[in-house]
């Protein structure tokens, strides 16, 4: 029991245009290996019997009634099988074109792919798709497989023409198979062993094909740079336990106690306490592969998505412009000026579109210049900005921290992989603000009649800090001394922002980014008209106050900081320490505003 528990596992990936057998392969997989529950195979033909169908080994694995009904594998199932040498998990990636987009989920774990090509129907575009997808995902260990060769007859002439222009194919694209066998899934030749109809084969079968493989080199992985992609932070508050615990998964490289670590793209520095694993015993180190947490001995403020490295080894790129190979999945193409939502590693971040550089159709590999679109089943090579620094790595170098997927309207829409790091001279939201502000148009009132009119001049005060600092009711004291006091003032409420600006239910889902453009575009307008205009927002960080700052151009923003771990590189105007009454908070924000010579103006 504890040998097979401790048995050799590779992961596995089967792709191949629809009705070309995939399911049929893995399912005759399961039963020819002995890897199946006692009795399923019985169960499934009983089945068969009773409803007066054909059996096939397919049915073994669509095990949900619709996809039944329509014949084809609609999305990545997962199954088991094993021989003497290893455990393998085999994931069904989808070869129907509607399904294309769940291929990134089902294939992005995977060390080896089987290709299956219908040796009657030949080479279709999603083979040629699906191959362009796997080389892509950066699996190397590809096993072509020609299958249904009962219906050419077992003619050895029919397998080496798909070889041949299957393999011209992969050759364009740098891929180059471990292999290629022909089989019949569903007579079970060349499955685990020889084919009576197929003498001439003289290489492997699949499971020898498999058992050939070499696993991935996880020496290779403990050898590079320590990534550490933060999942989430955890904190403790029973018993006094007062932990914060950074939890995720170590994607390369090893970790130690006492080590020196840095995250990224915050720079924030500290060092590993310890090493926290559920149920195991305490371990003073950590290497790639394991799922598990850290503490640090000076407590610091960093968010999911961070990348802790060890201090002194290379780093990862820090920056928001970058240029990618991008596969497009979505029906509506991907466009300029989109906001989009990047998945890399654990961060999530909005992004958009810069330029299109070529496109490329994945089964023909032609090649167009001059689109400012990627249509769908496109290879874009583009440049994207996120809104946000991030911190990643070329995906040459380590896969793991260089490979993403783009996400519209809550779905994967693309798939791509990092190439090169661009320089940022002009970034998208600064293009926008000169671009409004050259067509700003205003009116016979300038700033300075506005100011001589409400004896004040205009200000946009942002206060901030930590969920129940208490900002809410500090800003709302604040408009009601500053109205008293006969100014020109507005309170905008953080539901009022996010619920009223939108006619669209849909849209009314929280989102960061679109809550900060929103916020910015408002105050420009509030300070133009000449009021002081006052919200609230939790969990501020700089890039969102720098954007803010941006928006609001050309006029200017005091931002007050309540509580603990107020930003660091975009300085408060004003911080007010755990504890500040009501009261005292709303006199030293209007004795800031006094020194800024906001609240009074002199004519």
């Amino acid at each position: 029991m504890n040998q097979e528990l401790n048995q050799e596992r590779m992961n596995i990936v089967i792709v191949g245009h629809v009705d070309h057998g995939k399911s049929t392969v893995i399912g005759r997989l399961l039963a020819d290996t002995g890897s199946l529950p006692e009795g399923k195979l019985e169960q499934v033909k009983a089945m068969c019997l009773k409803t007066a169908r054909p059996f096939e080994y397919a049915f073994l694995l669509d095990a949900l009634a619709d996809e039944q009904d329509q014949g084809i594998t609609i999305d990545a199932a997962r199954c088991f099988f094993k021989s003497k040498k290893r455990h393998y998990i085999v994931l069904d990636a989808p070869g129907h074109i509607e399904f294309l987009k769940n291929m990134v989920t089902g294939a992005a774990n995977a060390e080896a792919a089987l290709l299956v090509i219908d040796a009657k129907e030949g080479v279709q575009e999603n083979s040629k798709r699906h191959g362009y997808l796997v080389s892509m995902l950066g699996i190397k260990k590809v096993v072509v497989v020609v299958n249904k060769m009962d219906l050419v007859g077992y003619a050895q002439a029919s397998f080496e023409n798909t070889v041949a222009e299957y393999g011209e194919f992969l050759k364009k694209i740098n891929l180059e198979p471990v292999g290629y066998i022909p089989i019949a899934a569903r007579e079970g030749d060349h499955m685990v062993g020889p084919s009576v109809n197929m003498p001439w084969h003289k290489g492997h079968n699949i499971l020898s094909q498999l058992d050939d493989l070499i696993p991935e080199d996880k020496e290779a992985k403990l050898a590079l740079p320590l990534r550490f992609p933060v999942q989430d932070i955890y904190k403790f508050t029973e018993s006094g336990d007062d932990r914060r615990i950074f939890a995720g998964t170590i994607e390369t490289g090893t970790a130690q106690v006492g080590q020196a670590v840095t995250f990224w793209p915050s720079g924030k520095t500290s060092k590993i306490a310890s090493i926290e694993q559920f149920n195991c015993p305490p371990s003073t180190q950590a290497k790639a592969g394991q799922a598990l947490g850290f503490t640090l001995e000076t407590q610091i403020y960093v968010q999911p998505g961070e990348i802790m490295v060890a201090s002194g080894e290379a780093a990862p790129i820090q920056g928001r412009r970058f240029r990618a190979n991008i596969f497009w999945m979505s029906k509506a193409p991907l466009i300029l000026g989109k906001n989009y939502k990047l998945k890399l590693a654990t961060k999530r971040v909005n992004v958009r579109l810069v330029e299109v550089l070529n496109v490329l159709d994945a089964s023909e590999l032609t090649s167009v210049k001059g689109k400012n679109l990627v249509e769908r089943h496109d290879l874009g090579e583009c440049i994207f900005e996120t809104l946000k620094p991030i911190a990643y790595d070329l995906a040459a170098q380590i896969d793991a921290t260089g490979r993403f997927v783009l996400v519209d309207n809550f779905e994967i829409a693309g798939g791509g992989i990092v190439l090169e790091s661009i320089e940022i001279g002009e970034t998208v939201e600064q293009a926008h603000v000169r671009e409004r502000e050259s067509r700003w148009e205003s009116g016979h009132i300038t700033p300075e009649l506005r100011a001589q009119a409400f004896l004040h001049r205009a200000k946009f005060v942002l206060i901030t800090g930590q969920s129940g600092a208490g900002k809410r009711k500090v800003a709302m004291a604040l408009e009601k001394r500053l109205f008293l006091a006969r100014k020109n003032v507005y309170y905008l409420s953080h539901a009022n922002l996010n619920q009223g600006l939108t006619g669209d239910i849909k849209l009314r889902t929280w989102d960061r980014a679109e809550e900060i453009r929103r916020l910015g575009e408002l105050a420009r307008l509030m300070t133009d008209a000449g009021q002081i205009f006052i919200t609230a927002l939790s969990e501020v960080d700089d890039y969102d106050l720098e954007q803010l700052r941006t928006l609001n151009a050309p006029h200017e923003i005091l931002v007050v900081h309540m509580g603990d771990n107020p930003p660091e590189a975009y300085k408060p105007d004003l911080i007010l320490e755990p504890g500040t009454t009501t009261d005292s908070a709303v006199n030293r924000i209007q004795k800031a505003l006094s020194d800024a010579q906001v609240l009074e103006f002199y004519i």
